[in-house]
């Protein structure tokens, strides 16, 4: 009975690689050398024993051919291809919300996907927003083999709004599919277009859609988390002052509707400090 059980196990394992594969990489190449360990199945056998009855796993050959897949799909810019969480350094001496910053990551990198609540990086520029986030969906890829895609905010409008050009072929639904349907989608930032009601809209749209069907969305910006200035109830002396100093917030740039819901869709992680690129730079010449 138990050999029964694990032939049928085997079985349904490799039908399910197969289903599994098809969808997830059938645009990609796959290699045509074969592994020793599992023949090319992805599964190994685990032989049974007096305690346990036959039973199959992942081989190592297929676990390393998902993540270079993923990562490849993942669409992560060469400028960033470095970047991982363990190679975050920061002087936390300096700047400890920093250091706090990667700890938080990498604890929503460990607990996903029980937690799902993506995190919301905010800071100023050059603190290393991109490289947190960065890193956390590269680890999704290579820990867990979590599906995931890296979209830039102004690229993303632009492409929108050229498909509205009737010499492109793409479509703007074509464009947002892969957005809506990522597993984990990192939206990099987000506000740094000027606003508009389109604008507006069609961030609207992305996060709606991403908040009803339940999907985890990692974002990065530069703009405080607070209201539009003026909103309604806030102190006069602070409307002033922010007046003055014409300091632009996330609720000025994506409206306050939708900072609301960013406020259910993710988690804020603050970093605060100065840009250390210009250091970085000076360092490699």
């Amino acid at each position: 009975m138990d050999q029964q059980l694990g032939t049928f196990v085997v079985s349904a394992a490799l039908a399910y690689d197969e289903i599994v594969q098809r969808i997830l990489i059938s645009s990609m190449p796959v290699s045509t050398e074969t592994c020793p360990q599992c023949g090319g199945s992805g599964w190994k056998t685990i032989p049974a024993t007096t305690a346990k009855p036959q039973s199959v796993t992942r081989c190592e050959c297929r676990i390393g051919n998902w993540s270079e897949r993923l990562l490849k799909k993942a669409s992560i810019p060469a400028r960033y291809g470095h970047c991982t969480l363990t190679n975050y350094e920061v002087d936390e001496r300096l700047h400890p919300s920093l250091n706090t910053a990667r700890l938080r990551a990498e604890r929503f990198v460990e607990d996903y996907p029980v937690n799902t609540t993506g995190p919301l990086f905010i800071g100023p520029v050059g603190v290393g927003k991109t490289h947190l986030a960065v890193g956390v969906i590269r680890a999704l890829i290579e820990q867990k083999r979590i599906s995931c895609l890296f979209v830039d905010y102004r690229e993303l409008l632009k492409q929108i709004q050229n498909s509205y050009n009737p010499s492109v072929q793409a479509t703007e639904l074509e464009i947002l599919k892969p957005v809506f349907e990522a597993e984990v989608l990192l939206l990099d930032e987000l506000g740094a277009v000027k606003p508009t009601e389109w604008v507006w809209d069609t961030v609207s749209l992305v996060l709606n859609t991403r908040y009803n069907d339940k999907r985890t969305t990692i974002i990065t910006t530069n703009f405080p988390d607070e209201p539009p200035a003026g909103t309604q109830g806030e102190p006069g002396d602070k409307f002033a002052a922010r007046r003055a100093m014409r300091e632009e917030t996330l609720g000025d740039r994506i409206g306050e509707r939708m900072r609301s819901r960013l406020q259910e869709m993710c988690r804020v992680v603050k970093l605060e400090g100065q840009d250390y690129r210009p250091t970085a730079r000076r360092q490699r010449h």
